[in-house]
């Protein structure tokens, strides 16, 4: 798979009708070229809309994995594709949101420059962000509740804010999958009630979510689709009806 240059302007045939948002056959993953698969034999379908919860213990492989389907890291063996798309680096319809101690948070931005920067993939590097692109930031900003911290710089944010505002920009970029890497962990209280809400509504419920999360009995209550990394394999260990009906499958 050739390299994407990051904002290099990504080109997608439109979405196919009735396709799965993202499919894996044969997978197996590895976090370096010369380590052994921490993963094998995946062979998954999840379907657009359902909210699916990544668990097992840590060391196991769940950010490879979010990390393969992202693209960021190529399969040892098999095959990723994202609305029948192979996945690769910088495809506008995937965002990876890494866990927030892992970014460099004191770049000197606001927070509506953060999140306007979900509009590069579709600029490519000469474009500015035009009305329509900044209007999309704004509407971004106001769906996750930080309209009133637009002009604020991004380290000054507390922890809750800070995953707000990757969740804006994901939505600003208009993803239509969001790969999360734990994004409630050292989250207050309150932090957790305003993306629970988010999550919970129906305007969110055409996005397609994979978290990587350590609390399966809350991921229970709120998730269509719950999958175990354990033993170097993936399995599904709670599924249920829902409104986009997930399948996955060793």
């Amino acid at each position: 798979m050739s390299a994407v240059l990051p904002y290099a302007a990504f080109r997608l045939p439109p979405r196919p009708a009735n396709q799965p948002a993202l499919t894996a056959t044969s997978l197996a993953i590895s976090p370096a070229p010369e380590v052994p698969p921490i993963l094998h034999s995946v062979n998954l379908s999840i379907s657009s809309g359902c909210h699916t919860a990544l668990v097992g213990a840590n060391g196991t492989g769940k950010t490879t994995l979010l990390r393969t389907f992202a693209g960021i890291i190529s399969p040892a063996a098999g095959q990723v594709l994202i609305d029948g798309t192979p996945a690769a680096c910088g495809n506008p319809r995937i965002a990876y949101l890494a866990q927030r101690h892992l970014i460099e948070w004191s770049f000197p931005v606001t927070v509506r420059q953060a999140v306007l920067a979900g509009r590069y993939p579709h600029l490519g590097w000469l474009r500015r962000p035009g009305k329509s692109d900044r209007a999309k930031a704004d509407n971004a900003l106001d769906q996750l509740g930080l309209t009133p911290l637009a002009d604020r710089p991004l380290d000054a944010l507390s922890g809750g804010q800070q995953q707000r505002v990757l969740i804006a920009r994901a939505l600003c970029q208009e993803a239509t999958i969001l790969l999360l890497d734990e994004p409630f962990t050292g989250l207050d209280q309150a932090s957790r009630e305003i993306l629970d809400d988010f999550f919970s509504r129906d305007d969110a419920r055409h996005l397609t979510l994979i978290m990587a999360t350590h609390d399966r009995a809350d991921a229970e209550q709120r998730f269509d689709l719950i999958l175990e990394i354990r033993d170097r394999q993936l399995r599904t260990i709670h599924s249920c009806t829902c409104r986009r009906p997930s399948h996955t499958g060793n």
